[in-house]
């Protein structure tokens, strides 16, 4: 019998009714959602190409984040978090929690809770990534973690679609140049950025290359196998260190994965599926086919800094070429991360504030004295700032800057717990979606030290996270008590239905 609350209508306790089948495909559309939307929502401001726009993206995140909070709600009402889940889901209470203490004690408190105009992640966008992680572990079904793997490659494929399309023609995208001269064409999807691009792909190619092994399924095979073809033509694009890192990691996560499976060894052919690709895209740029530039390289500093912080969304100052060399890609990591331990040491407890990583930062504004700049935009004082930046790529000093210590000692709790409990899941065998989506965490937290969070981003991982912890039951096989069973109701069910056909035929022929 239904369960009600209050004589309510069994329609009106869905929630209490919902079985974990249910849950889990709900679950999983939820995920995709969170994937996908922020994204989609892209489209518009690189359609328009207003870069006020892109706080709409934001907007996309908020959608998927809202239903997945509600998805989170409802698996504590079922009680589905218990046992080892209980470790992770508290850890990454904890994160939030002190994000809000880092919130109370911020620079701007607004940006505080919504984040900066154009990368959106305040308390609530952690609030967000939280209910992602949630909602992932309690899933129950294998049907619903197959969903999330394949959406996650279709993410991918996705952003490198858009990709191609920016690489041919530089359109939609803000990345076709690196300076007044220099044209290279950059890919940045539909992630905002070329590097947050590369930390996307190198997920979605984790996941296909290690699908590829472990699927049984030969469309689905082509399709991880194709997609990731596409997807690491595209990474190259990137002109990245993070692009270069996302191929190899890929590269061993697929050999790793066909040994430990113990596949056939023709698989280990797939390492074509990314070299060559990859080289291609090499030959193209190197030759003069794409952009105007004397060969490949990597062009991380003016893409973070210029074309992205400073020129896109003015989150950042001109590069100060007297204190770093913007071509030489070392340099720039060094110097950012350097001047990031140097935040930390001054707000070591709650950070400057989530998403304000640029405020301590700034040291002179010029409207200050002006009696008719009253309301002087942010981005304008950030502008004439040179030597600013509002991103650190290294996500683990990125979170401590910003939330304090104590964030990054909960998220590194998060992170070991959830390796933790994804190594026991490995070890019972039970889907081979758990090699996938574990692999997929391992190569996150390991780009998390040359990348930071960003909403492309961040869904994916902490989505494949949550789902790597997920409890999926084995099919138990059927005892032949159970199976006798089985058969005595089919029997007794097929007898009834026999006799009432006989009553209804005698019926008939009476009134005939």
């Amino acid at each position: 019998m239904a369960k009600e609350i209050f004589h309510t209508t069994e329609k009106s306790n869905f929630i209490l009714n919902m079985t974990e089948e249910k849950y889990s495909q709900l679950a999983s559309y939820g995920l995709l959602g969170a994937m996908f939307l922020a994204p989609l929502f892209t489209l518009i401001p690189e359609i328009a190409d207003n870069s006020g726009l892109y706080a709409m993206a934001a907007g996309g995140l908020a959608v998927a984040g809202v239903a997945c909070m509600v998805l989170a709600l409802i698996s504590a009402m079922k009680n589905y978090i218990k046992g080892k889940l209980i470790v992770p889901c508290c850890a990454f209470a904890a994160l939030f929690i002190w994000a809000i203490v880092s919130v109370v004690d911020s620079y701007d408190i607004t940006i505080s809770i919504y984040g900066f105009t154009g990368r959106g992640e305040g308390i609530l966008a952690i609030l967000f990534y939280f209910s992602f992680f949630v909602t992932a572990l309690s899933i129950k079904r294998e049907q619903a973690m197959n969903t999330i793997i394949t959406g996650l490659v279709g993410v991918g494929l996705l952003h490198s679609l858009i990709g191609i399309i920016q690489i041919i023609t530089g359109e939609p995208g803000e990345y076709k140049r690196i300076s007044s001269t220099d044209e290279i064409y950059a890919a940045s999807g539909l992630a905002q950025s070329p590097l947050f691009l590369a930390m996307v792909l190198t997920a979605a190619m984790i996941a296909a290359m290690v699908g590829f092994v472990r699927s049984s399924s030969k469309k689905q095979r082509t399709f991880f196998i194709v997609s990731t073809c596409v997807m690491s033509f595209v990474m190259m694009f990137t002109y990245s260190f993070i692009g270069i890192c996302g191929l190899v990691l890929a590269v061993l996560m697929g050999v790793i994965s066909v040994f430990s499976s113990k596949a056939p060894k023709k698989r280990l052919a797939l390492v074509f599926a990314v070299i060559l690709p990859a080289c291609a895209a090499f030959l193209i740029v190197q030759a003069g086919i794409i952009g105007n530039v004397d060969g490949y390289s990597l062009h991380d500093g003016k893409l973070l800094w210029w074309a992205d912080g400073y020129f896109r969304i003015s989150a950042s100052g001109m590069p100060d070429s007297d204190k770093v060399d913007i071509d030489d890609t070392f340099d720039v990591y060094y110097k950012l991360n350097d001047r990031t331990k140097n935040i930390i040491s001054t707000h070591a407890l709650t950070g400057t504030g989530p998403d304000q990583l640029v405020l301590p930062q700034l040291y002179t504004n010029p409207f200050a004295d002006d009696p008719e700049k009253t309301d002087v935009d942010l981005r304008d004082i950030i502008e004439v700032n040179n030597g600013t930046f509002d991103k650190v790529y290294n996500e683990y000093l990125y979170t401590a800057a910003t939330r304090g210590i104590p964030s990054l000692v909960a998220l590194i709790a998060v992170l070991i717990s959830a390796v933790a409990v994804g190594i026991t899941n490995l070890k019972r065998k039970v889907s081979w979606t758990f090699p996938v989506l574990f692999a997929v965490t391992v190569g996150g937290i390991l780009i998390f030290f040359i990348g930071c969070s960003n909403i492309a981003y961040s869904p994916i991982f902490w989505t494949a996270a949550g789902a790597s912890c997920a409890e999926i039951m084995k099919n138990k096989p059927q005892t032949e008590a159970a199976a006798k069973k089985t058969a005595d109701t089919s029997t007794e069910k097929a007898t009834e239905k026999t006799e009432k056909s006989g009553s209804k035929n005698k019926k008939k022929s009476k009134k005939k």
